[in-house]
């Protein structure tokens, strides 16, 4: 699944692909965020290297996040509770 998830830039892309060499190097995460961010880096590689507009039309119609990255992140734990949000339960009975 990671690795589809990879190809899916230089497989929109076309027949830019066969005038690029394509080397990148991912650390930290796991491998689904790895596999995200090289991803990102292809995409914004093939953009910036072609020039065209048109292609980052493309990437955004098919999917938004080829480009930009998701900001959001888990919302850290507070005290009193067992999460984030959660407290403890309280019955007036």
């Amino acid at each position: 699944m990671a690795r589809m998830k990879i190809m899916e830039p230089l497989l929109i892309a076309g027949d830019l692909v066969n005038k690029v060499d394509i080397d990148v190097n991912v650390r930290g995460g796991g491998f689904m965020g790895q596999a995200e961010a090289a991803r990102i880096a292809i995409s914004r590689g093939l953009v910036e290297f072609s020039g065209d507009v048109k292609l980052k039309e493309v990437f955004y119609e098919y999917d938004r996040t080829m480009i930009k990255g998701d900001h959001r992140r888990k919302e850290p734990k507070k005290y009193g509770g067992p999460g984030a949000r959660a407290k403890k339960q309280k019955s007036y009975r």
